[in-house]
This record gives structure tokens, C-alpha cells and sequence, in this order.
């Protein structure tokens, strides 16, 4: 499913004590747990030989271990967060996603080389696997938005662009002190901003702590003039440093992300990725002469130095699962964070709807068009259930649906999902007008080699666990007659899939009499739909009927066993259609569902003009099953990447519905309703 991390749990035979004095190492349980995969085990008292001395960096509460390092003779190291870290800032309470752990010194000190100085100086940087990688994950770090906070919305418009951008940086931050540095540098370095680039707007990039309102900056009002402006818009640094003419830094690591954003910033403290002939340097750092490449300098910092923690999996993991993992909680919380209103949401479901979107704000609830406008304050966004009938919606209105890779059971059954779909355009089963898979679809007509090879992954764990949407039905499929075998997926009549994406056929005895007529000669296989066998939803096809044109009904079986025993599959619109895509098999499609009017189905069905794209299998795959869905962990309550929702649906490390899931869940829902009321 993904790369192997670099580092793994330590053997238990090389296990080190790490003795530490501040607090902060016993109060954050992810940083402790990262150090005990890495070979640490934390612990009070007095070092003694082969024991390490652990200290955060250079905090304020540094010196105790340092004192009790010198006085014991033990060795330290220090730990800092790593450059990708989380959505919010850590004094937010958020944990973060890797530690940087460092045995000769601290990245940010340049009076003692680290060991990323070492990696810099003299690992050979040069294999081409490696500099892929880097490559890769610098442009992955720009599509999604990410960087060390996360926690902006994207679309938030910056200035025109031509302005020159002047970091700023928390006052007294150890990596400003350890380069030597005060607010007459930051005042230097603002002088020469505006002496460099005469007549140019400049701004002053607050940093979000000081946003946040934990700690002070350096820069004041009083340094604020005609031409200079603070800016303290919480946009993508991405979107930013797009637009600026120069970058202006003491050593914060926007700076950093301004080089492999393609920039050459102006330095005037001693940083890491200072000295390597990738920035103008103020104050160089004399025994930095080796030239590297951005890639190269991106490598060492982000793949090859910290060490990156996957909370789904509690393992040490790569740079890239980090970056599913930030990329799924990230874009939680911008969808998220301004709260929502919704509509539609039957009782039971509303337990499963504030898990996945209402961790940040409670989720509101309005199904009266009279009083919607008056429930939509503060910034909330309107949700409705794409199918609910009667629901008020607006133009800003986002539609909801079940994912694609959903539940272990079904949702009339009243299973929570594991994934659902957000769509501000209309909605992926509605053929008759554009949807944002469809838009999805599109962006990835062209993949690149890794969003390829994550697909391809993708396609054989789903072949390998024979995973489907609802994963229900007996694996083990009766003795099937010999010949051409067609399967016919039954689905629900009244469905808002066949509603809006069938004409000429739209039940499941058209479909079936269409198949016949289309192959006479074949073996005909129906399979009910499973909430219509269940006597739940509408579809029955009359027992002589089915006789007469299909020659074995496939009675509560499991849809994958069923679509690896044919050789092709018809349908109107049934998600059945992709699964059996994914395994290879040709499908003719009577109706429009989603995967249709790309290449990859015989369509008998109206297709949209718009639909003109051929795209690969893999294309539809990363649009369908990695882009489009929003996935939730059940385990650790986050939101997830679509391989982590794979691997539990595997192995079935899911919570189990109790006897009396159907009263629970709607009892809880009731109560979610309000929740509201008492969380602010």
C-alpha cells in the first residue's frame, strides 16, 4: 500500500535511556511516543553511562538537562518539531506529526554543526531515486497548500502580486538568538528591503503565532510607513511567495519554503539552508561551501533528517505517508472550521456527521427554508443530503453523499460511513450537470509518476481484499453454469442515481430484458441489490420474470466474488459497474453513472457532451477513490487518507454495531441535534 519509512522501531537490543527535565516531554504524549519508536525510553532521575540526556531544542528549559549532561558526562540530544508539523500551531494543543532528534547539535544553531549540517556537507545527495522523492514531495507540498501550519484556507485571495515579502518572527525564538540576531537585524533587514526594491509595496509577514496570539513578533506598528504594511491575512504561503518579488528572512522556515518555491531569499541570520549557494547570504557561515540543488537541500531537510509519525498506523513512517496524513487533516479543517448547517440528515446519521465535520464547530441542523437563513451566521456553510427530498437548499449549498469505499454493512442497516462526499457543485451520481468529480476527473487526465503508482496501489489492494462498497454477502458463490457470464447488478428503483441518470431504462426488469436481448446466448447472473433484497428499498423483480430471463439469481452473495466469476457486467448506474472496472472486467452501461462517457464502458446510455475526455483507469481511481471522498478513521477519530479507511475495512480493526444499533444510533443523533447548545 505504501513506501516502507527509512526508519523503523528500534530493536530492542539498541533501546537508550533518555533522562529529561522539562516537563513539556511527559505532558505531550506524541512526542514521547515518536521517541520510543525511534529507540528512546524516556526517564526521571540521574543518567548514567550509555544514558542520553534529552532537551527541547533551545528552550528556555534547556539548561537543566544541559546542566545534568555536563555534571554526569552524558550525551544530548535535542529534539525540535519537525518542518511539517500540523494544522494548527502547537500551543493550540495540537500534536505534531514528526520530531526532528539530534545527537551533535539543533538545525537552527550554527555555532556547532547538526547532524542535517553533516547530511548537507557530505552525504553524496545524488541518488536519483532520492532526488525523485524530493521532487515529488515538493510538488505535492504545493498542490495541496502545505506547510509547517496548515491551518488557512487556500482560496483566500493575496495581494497583487509584484510586493516584496519581510518575515517576520516570534520574539526571542531560538532559532533568531542562535544566528545572533535581535530587532535592530529585523529593522536592517527591512531597510534594505525597501533600499533593494525602490517604490515597491512591502509586507510583513506576521508569523502565526503571533496571529494566533501566543507570542509577540518582532516587528511593530511604529516600523509601519506608507510603502510597508503588515500582513496578516491567513493565506497559503504557497499563494504568497507566488507573488512576491523578493523574500526578506532572518532564519525563519518560510524562508526555507521560499527556496524550493522557486525563490533566492535575502538571509540575515544563519538558518539551516543557509550557505549552500541557494540563498544571498548577510552573515554566511564560513565552513558551508558545498553548492546544492533545491532538491538536494529538500531531501536532506524533509526525507533523509527527521523522523515522520503515522498516527493511524502508531508506526515511524515516510515523508510522503506524512503528507497523506496532513493532506487529509488539512482539508478537514478548511472545509470545516467555519461550522456548518445542515439539511436532510435523517436521525441516525448524526452521530457520523459531527465525527467527520464537526469536530472544530458543532454541526446546526435546519430543515425549514424559513428560518435557514437565520440558522447560516457566523460563516457557516449549508450542507444537504444530495438525495433528501424537500430539503431547502441555496445557491452555496454543498451536497453530502456516501463514498465509494463506505462501510462494512449497510447504511439502511444504519452503519456509520467511513467516507463521504462533498460536492459545491452538484453531485456525482446527477449526470445532468456537471459535478466536482467530474471537474476532478478532468485535473487528473495526465497523472504523475507518483499519483500513478499510488492509484496502481490502490487498484491491487482492492483486487487483493476484495473490497466493495458495502462488503456484505457470502464470498463463497454457488456451482455457476459454464459459458459467456454476464452479471446484472439489481439496484434501488427509486434510487436518485436512476432518477436522474436513466431514460429508456430505468428498472431492473428493463435492464435484465436489455441484457437478454443483447445476449441471447449468454449466462445470464442477477444479483438483487442488497437493501432490495433486504425488503428495505424498491426494486423486487417477480420470481417468473427472473426465470425467464436470467438463469441463476445470486441471493445475498458478495458483489466482488460475483464480478470475478463473469466475464462482463450491465448496468444502469450501479457503483457495481467501477468495482468490476477495477477488476478488469468489460461494462456496458444502459444509464449514466459517473465512470461512464470517459473511454473505459460500452455506453448505451445518454452521455454529457462534456465528457469527452479518454482517460486511464488510474485517472478515474485517484479522481474517485483519493481525491474526491473525505475519509474518517474510526479508531483514531481523524480525518484519514483513503488507504488507511482500505486497511480497516482488510482487516476489520472497525468498531462492532451493538444489538441495538438501530435505537442507539438514533438516540444519539437526537442528542447531536443539540449538541450545539452546550458546545460552543
Amino acid at each position: 500500500m505504501r513506501a516502507k519509512p527509512l526508519n523503523t522501531a528500534a530493536d530492542a537490543d539498541t533501546r537508550r535511556r533518555l533522562f529529561i527535565y522539562n516537563g513539556g516531554f511527559l505532558k505531550e504524549r506524541r512526542v514521547r511516543r515518536i521517541l520510543s519508536l525511534a529507540g528512546y525510553d524516556i526517564s526521571l532521575g540521574l543518567p548514567k553511562e550509555g544514558d542520553f540526556v534529552g532537551v527541547w531544542g533551545h528552550s528556555p528549559t534547556s539548561h537543566r538537562g544541559e546542566a545534568q549532561a555536563e555534571k554526569r558526562a552524558a550525551p544530548i540530544i535535542r529534539v525540535e518539531d519537525a518542518f511539517l508539523r500540523s494544522v494548527l500551531p502547537g500551543r493550540s494543543g495540537t500534536p505534531p506529526l514528526g520530531l526532528t532528534i539530534d545527537h551533535k547539535g539543533m538545525h537552527y544553531d550554527s555555532e556547532q554543526p547538526s547532524e542535517l549540517e553533516e547530511l548537507l556537507t557530505s552525504h553524496p545527495l545524488d541518488d536519483t531515486h532520492l532526488m525523485n522523492r524530493a521532487r515529488t514531495c515538493i510538488t505535492r507540498l504545493h498542490e495541496a497548500h502545505l506547510t509547517k501550519y496548515t491551518g488557512f484556507d487556500p482560496t483566500t485571495p493575496c495581494p497583487e502580486p509584484g510586493y516584496v515579502l519581510v518575515l517576520d518572527q516570534t520574539l526571542n525564538d531560538a532559532s533568531v538568538l542562535k544566528s545572533n540576531a535581535d530587532r535592530g537585524t529585523f529593522l536592517e533587514m527591512l531597510v534594505f528591503a525597501q533600499e533593494e526594491h525602490p517604490g515597491k509595496k512591502v509586507l510583513i509577514k506576521t508569523h502565526p503565532d503571533t496571529l494566533a496570539g501566543h507570542r509577540e513578533g518582532y516587528f511593530s506598528t511604529s516600523d509601519v510607513n506608507q510603502n510597508v504594511k503588515f500582513f496578516t491575512d491567513p493565506v497559503s504561503p504557497w499563494t504568497l511567495l507566488e507573488g512576491a518579488a523578493a523574500v526578506y528572512t532572518v532564519s525563519s522556515q518560510l524562508g526555507f519554503e521560499a527556496i524550493y518555491a522557486g525563490h533566492k531569499p535575502r538571509v540575515f541570520g544563519q538558518p539551516f539552508y543557509a550557505g549552500w549557494g541557494l540563498t544571498n547570504d548577510e552573515r554566511p557561515v564560513p565552513r558551508r561551501q558545498r553548492k546544492l540543488t533545491r532538491a538536494q537541500l529538500f531531501a536532506a531537510a524533509m526525507i533523509l533528517y527527521p523522523k515522520w509519525y503515522d498516527p493511524y498506523r502508531d508506526e515511524l513512517c515516510t515523508l510522503e505517508t506524512a503528507i497523506d496524513t496532513l493532506e487529509a487533516q488539512s482539508r478537514a479543517w478548511r472545509e470545516d472550521h467555519k461550522g456548518w448547517v445542515a439539511s436532510g440528515v435523517r436521525l441516525w446519521k448524526r452521530i457520523p456527521f459531527h465525527q467527520v465535520f464537526g469536530q472544530i464547530k458543532p454541526l446546526r441542523y435546519e430543515d425549514e427554508e424559513a428560518k435557514l437563513a437565520d440558522t447560516i451566521t457566523d460563516g457557516r456553510r449549508h450542507m444537504v443530503w444530495a438525495s433528501a427530498k424537500n430539503a431547502p437548499v441555496t445557491n452555496q449549498t454543498v451536497r453530502v453523499e456516501d463514498g465509494f469505499l463506505r462501510s462494512k454493512g449497510l447504511g439502511a442497516e444504519l452503519i456509520a460511513p467511513l467516507s463521504l462526499v462533498l460536492d459545491d457543485l452538484g453531485i456525482y451520481y446527477d449526470p445532468t450537470r456537471s459535478s466536482r468529480l467530474e471537474e476532478m476527473i478532468r485535473m487528473r487526465a495526465l497523472l504523475r509518476p507518483d499519483q500513478k503508482e499510488r492509484s496502481e496501489r490502490m487498484i491491487q489492494a482492492l483486487k487483493r481484499t476484495k473490497l466493495s462498497k458495502y462488503n456484505v454477502g457470502q464470498t463463497e458463490l454457488a456451482e455457476l453454469p459454464t459459458g459467456h457470464r454476464i452479471l446484472v447488478p439489481g439496484q434501488v428503483e427509486d434510487d436518485a442515481s436512476i432518477v436522474t441518470g436513466t431514460k429508456a431504462v430505468s428498472t431492473n426488469l428493463e435492464l435484465l430484458s436489455a441484457a437478454r436481448r443483447a445476449r441471447p446466448n449468454a449466462i445470464i447472473l442477477y444479483k438483487p441489490h442488497p437493501d432490495v433484497e433486504a425488503g428495505l428499498r424498491k426494486g423486487l423483480i417477480e420470481k417468473d420474470d427472473l426465470a425467464e430471463l436470467c438463469d441463476l439469481v445470486l441471493h445475498k452473495s458478495d458483489s466482488i466474488a460475483a464480478i470475478e466469476a463473469v466475464d462482463e457486467v450491465w448496468t444502469m448506474t450501479s457503483l457495481l459497474g467501477f468495482e468490476a472496472l477495477l477488476r478488469d472486467k468489460p461494462v456496458t452501461c444502459l444509464g449514466t453513472p459517473f465512470y461512464a462517457g470517459w473511454g473505459l464502458t460500452n455506453d448505451l446510455g445518454a452521455v454529457p457532451a462534456r465528457r469527452s475526455l479518454q482517460i486511464s483507469l488510474e485517472s478515474l481511481v485517484h479522481a474517485t477513490l483519493i481525491d474526491y471522498p473525505r475519509y474518517f478513521d474510526p479508531i483514531t477519530k481523524l480525518a484519514c487518507p483513503a488507504e488507511v479507511v482500505l486497511e480497516r475495512l482488510a482487516t476489520g480493526t472497525l468498531p462492532k454495531p451493538g444489538s441495538f444499533n438501530r435505537i442507539t444510533a438514533k438516540l444519539q443523533g437526537l442528542f447531536a441535534s443539540k449538541a450545539h447548545l452546550w458546545r460552543r
